[in-house]
């Protein structure tokens, strides 16, 4: 597989259910979200800003997107876990089914992050990130075209500990 072949099949509104174990915090977490993911030009203004944020040449990039998710937590009734991010792929120029991962916000750390991402030879998505005091490995493959699952760890930054670990399931929402 190829980024954009993953682009493209991830794009629509998704609903998720996620379970999380905190080891920090010794706690479980449910959530569900609603992530909407939607393609933006490789010129749009948002996109060349994050590439010129990272010293990233804009015909370089392939398939940029957006993220937006707004969710329920069981740990936290009072606040919902929402938000969004730009994801801007870099693919490697002799091997297609790497490259880099520009983000407006990273998944460890909400800061701008690059992560280095490979897909597997049965089409899974592998994201690794290295952040200041973490880095964060997700996992993403689709079962059906209407069904994907997605993984995620976060640990130390020296990579010794696991500070939190998630699985979700995601079903695309086939009405308007």
């Amino acid at each position: 597989m190829q980024i954009a072949e993953f682009v493209e099949q991830s794009l629509g509104r998704w609903r998720s259910q996620r379970s999380g174990h905190n080891l920090a915090f010794q706690h479980f977490e449910e959530v569900r979200s609603t992530i909407d993911i939607s393609a933006r030009s490789n010129d749009d203004a948002e996109v060349l800003k994050l590439c010129q944020l990272h010293d990233v040449e804009p015909d370089s990039i392939a398939s940029p997107f957006h993220m937006e998710w707004e969710g329920e937590s069981d740990w936290d009734e009072d606040e919902s876990p929402r938000g969004n991010c730009l994801l801007v792929p870099i693919p490697n120029s002799h091997d297609p089914s790497r490259g880099l991962l520009l983000r407006s916000q990273g998944y460890a750390e909400t800061i701008p992050s690059v992560g280095r991402y490979v897909f597997t030879e049965e089409g899974m998505f592998v994201l690794a990130t290295e952040y200041d005091r973490a880095a964060a490995e997700e996992r993403i493959w689709f079962a059906t075209e209407n069904l994907r699952f997605r993984v995620s760890t976060i640990k130390t930054s020296n990579g010794t500990g696991i500070l939190t670990a998630s699985f979700a399931s995601e079903v695309r929402s086939l009405s308007g």
